[in-house]
């Protein structure tokens, strides 16, 4: 299998390719057609599983590649669920170390997922709007979850 694009910059994944035409793969939509061959050019900079992964739109492709465990994802929960948070309230208040929540602090910002900000005068962090439309996708909504506890079975 491999990435190509046509004509219009759109990219595909080859599925097969005959004399005059190819069958190629939507990776956002699932949706199959044939493209004239004149038309497509294979994507060498680009594997076949990154155009796969580009039926992930991009604030969760981009939680999902930063962050690598739990913890780092409970991080940003409790932002979302707590809004911004101090380093000293982060510090105090969970079982990081200085250097590894700074480091987990500095990925996530590089990523866009957390920018600074102030905090009672102090320097603290928020989710980006990314992170919080990454998260609202990944998690079920609060509504449906107090919804089910409080509805009766029978």
């Amino acid at each position: 299998m491999k990435s190509v694009q046509d004509d219009t910059g759109r990219r595909y994944l080859l599925l097969k390719r005959s004399d005059s035409a190819s069958l190629v793969r939507d990776p956002e939509n699932g949706n199959e057609c044939y493209i004239q061959n004149d038309r497509l050019e294979v994507v060498d900079e680009e594997s076949p599983l990154e155009t796969a992964a580009r039926s992930v739109g991009d604030p969760v492709l981009t939680l999902l590649t930063n962050v690598h465990d739990e913890e780092t994802l409970g991080l940003l929960v409790e932002l979302a669920e707590r809004g911004p948070l101090g380093v000293r309230t982060l510090l105090d208040g969970y079982d990081f170390c200085e250097s590894d929540l700074h480091g987990r602090l500095t990925v996530l910002t590089a990523a866009g997922l957390l920018e600074e900000t102030e905090v009672a005068g102090e320097r603290g962090y928020r989710l980006t709007e990314d992170c919080e439309t990454a998260l609202e996708t990944i998690r079920p909504s609060l509504e449906a979850t107090d919804e089910t506890a409080t509805t009766d079975p029978e």
